[in-house]
């Protein structure tokens, strides 16, 4: 519908302003043609008295007096000269005098408001007008005459005034709406246009906007929205092609782990032979195998569209701590890192638990790896403390700390591997799973003391 276009709005409302404004300008307009008209009146009485007291005996005849009247559009004249007040013409009067208006010293306000009791009143009234004769003819000038045509004058006048104030307003509406049309609707129109048409097929680049606006204002929307349309279309291609290279990693990851879980049964059979050599270089090779084997299970878990929703149930934390010790009693890490646990007995979080146990896992894992590889005895605490939105999991160690390339890569997959063998993967699955929770995973300190993580939860079910 055409109003509830910005153009269409915008030309509606040009024209009641402007209609406003006419209005306002209308009063004041009236108010001074009734002046005019009154004062008008009186100087054509002035007029016809000065003809009356030319004559000899200051006597005319009675057709004379109708003319003169008639003439100035009145009903009688009266002079004050000398302080005398005399009545020069008079025709018999239709009534008797209903107002007086005194238009020497009458106020705009007077003015305005008088020319509106005059529209709205609806009996033939006789009105007395009093004014100040010109070329100093004396002292005062009265004159009587009824008000109708007065009136009617003036809502002739009002009805010019009105058409006149329609077609400024329609005209002015009209240039207004074109103005806008042109400069305004014609560049949003564009921008919507182009980012249809980006919607329909991102990977076009004809449908990226070129500024070209002549409004700063609009110039500045299209150029941030060709930006934006640039950036998106870059992110489309680079997001299709990962895809596309990670849809061919987890096929090849998938048949390499079969093959390499083939390799590991031969391998066990390997380990009991009794060749010395072969003994020494089974252990090392089944190592081998595992680690292979490992990358490809994280590639394919790292590959898949996305992990499951959470299911957020509410339940005791040091059960799932609990079960994080357990797993990691049973791998040999040589004894040298001890992992402590400090968490309250009753201290309850929401989340998912089997999500939560692989994040735990894999920061108390990375920890005791880092450990060992240094070759010196450590320690690894899990600890956990609750506020009234949110709950806080620590996991701290006093190893070596990440060199600089982990720090900058922390959570980014396949960059931020602490280890020589490790994929940086196991860090970047955590961050996602605590992020898909509503909370955040964040490395808070690291150096030759130790690192610490922090995994923080809000306390909602």
């Amino acid at each position: 519908m055409f109003l509830k276009s910005l153009s269409g709005r915008f030309l509606l409302l040009t024209i009641i302003f402007v209609m406003i404004a006419e209005i306002l300008i209308f009063v004041p307009s009236i108010a001074r043609f009734r002046f005019d008209y009154l004062t008008e009146r009186l100087e054509r009485s002035q007029i016809a008295s000065l003809s009356v007291l030319a004559a000899s005996n200051a006597m005319v005849d009675a057709d004379l007096e109708d003319e003169l009247l008639s003439n100035a559009g009145v009903l009688s004249i009266a002079l004050r000269r000398d302080a005398i007040r005399e009545l020069v013409l008079a025709l018999p009067m239709p009534g008797v005098v209903a107002e007086t208006f005194d238009l020497r010293d009458a106020s705009a306000w007077a003015l305005m408001r008088d020319a509106l009791r005059t529209l709205f009143i609806q009996d033939h009234r006789v009105i007395r007008v009093i004014g100040e004769p010109v070329k100093g003819g004396g002292l005062q000038i009265e004159a009587t005459l009824i008000e109708t045509p007065l009136k009617q004058a003036m809502l002739d006048y009002g009805r010019t005034i009105f058409y006149l104030s329609l077609l400024i307003s329609v005209f002015t509406a009209a240039l207004l709406f074109l103005a806008v049309r042109w400069f305004i609707v014609r560049p949003i129109s564009r921008v919507v246009s182009s980012m249809v048409a980006f919607q329909e097929s991102p990977e076009d680049v004809r449908s990226i906007i070129v500024p070209d606006a002549g409004v700063s204002e609009l110039r500045a929307a299209e150029t941030a929205l060709q930006d934006m349309q640039n950036r998106i279309a870059g992110s489309l291609k680079q997001k299709d092609r990962l895809a596309q290279l990670g849809g061919a990693v987890a096929k090849i990851s998938h048949d390499l782990r079969n093959m390499l879980t083939t390799a590991q049964l031969f391998t066990d059979r390997i380990e009991m032979s009794t060749d010395p050599a072969v003994a020494k270089t089974a252990p090392k090779l089944v190592n081998s195998l595992n680690r292979a084997i490992n990358l490809c299970e994280q590639t394919l878990t790292f590959g898949k569209a996305e992990e499951a929703a959470p299911n957020l149930t509410a339940f005791r934390l040091s059960e799932i701590v609990g079960d994080v010790v357990d797993s990691e009693v049973l791998r040999d890490t040589g004894g040298l890192s001890e992992l402590v646990v400090e968490v309250p007995e009753d201290l309850e979080v929401a989340a998912d638990p089997e999500q939560l146990f692989r994040v735990i896992i894999n920061l108390a894992r990375n920890a005791r790896q880092a450990i060992e590889n240094s070759g010196k005895a450590g320690q690894v605490k899990v600890s956990a403390s609750q506020n009234s939105t949110e709950t806080i999991i620590t996991v701290a160690d006093n190893g070596p700390g990440l060199p600089k390339k982990a720090q900058d890569n922390i959570f980014k997959p396949f960059q931020g591997g602490t280890r020589r063998e490790g994929t940086g993967l196991g860090l970047a699955i955590a961050a996602e799973l605590v992020r898909g929770h509503g909370g955040r995973l964040d490395l808070v300190k690291t150096g030759e003391a130790g690192t610490t993580f922090s995994i923080i939860l809000p306390n909602t079910a």
